[in-house]
C-alpha cells in the first residue's frame, strides 16, 4: 500500500505546508497568533504546536523509540510547547529536516513492517505504512484548520494542493 516514494513525497509536502503557514502567520502579531479563534485547539499557535508535538511522538514510535515516544506523549502539547514564535519556527524547521532525512533513509522493508508502541499502558501493534499515512494525514487535517483561521483573518496562506508541490522543497 505505502512505499518509500510516498514517505518522501509526504515529508516534502509537510515541509512545504509548514513553511507556507509560517510565512503567512509571520504577517500577524504574536497576540493574533495566540488569539482564541474557537477552533479545537483554540489558536493558530496552539494548533501548530499540536502538530509539532504529534510529529515528534509519531516519529519516535516509527523509529521504535518507545521511551522517547512516552516521554513526549506525557508532556502537555500546549504548556510544554514553544511559547516564543522564533523558537517554534526553529523547532519546526529542524523537525521538518529530521523528517525529510528520515524519509529519505526508509527502505521498502521499513514501510511494510509492524510497529509496536504504547498507547497509555496498552501495547499496540500497527503497520508502519498505516502509521505513516496517519502521521501525515493528521498534520494535514490540523494545518487545514490553521489555513482556515489565517484565511478568516484576511491572510492568504497559499495553495495546499499536492500537485503544486515545488520541486525544490
Amino acid at each position: 500500500m505505502i512505499d518509500t516514494k510516498y514517505a518522501r513525497t509526504m515529508a516534502r509536502y509537510d515541509r512545504w505546508q509548514n513553511k507556507s503557514l509560517i510565512v503567512a502567520a509571520d504577517k500577524m502579531t504574536d497576540e493574533d497568533r495566540w488569539k482564541n479563534r474557537g477552533t479545537f485547539f483554540g489558536s493558530i499557535a496552539e494548533t501548530l504546536n499540536h502538530v509539532l508535538w504529534d510529529h515528534r511522538v509519531w516519529l519516535a514510535r516509527q523509529r521504535g523509540d518507545s521511551v522517547t515516544a512516552r516521554e513526549i506523549g506525557a508532556r502537555h502539547p500546549y504548556t510544554d510547547a514553544p511559547q516564543d514564535w522564533s523558537d517554534y519556527k526553529r523547532q519546526r524547521e529542524a523537525l521538518d529536516e529530521e523528517i525529510r532525512l528520515w524519509g529519505d533513509s526508509l527502505t521498502d522493508a521499513d514501510v511494510s513492517r509492524e510497529v509496536q508502541w504504547m498507547k497509555g499502558d496498552t501495547s499496540v501493534q500497527t503497520n508502519f505504512g498505516f502509521n505513516l499515512v496517519h502521521m501525515f494525514n493528521h498534520a494535514t487535517h490540523h494545518r487545514g484548520q490553521v489555513h482556515a483561521m489565517l484565511t478568516s483573518a484576511g491572510i492568504d496562506p497559499g495553495s495546499t494542493d499536492l500537485p503544486m508541490l515545488p520541486d525544490d522543497v
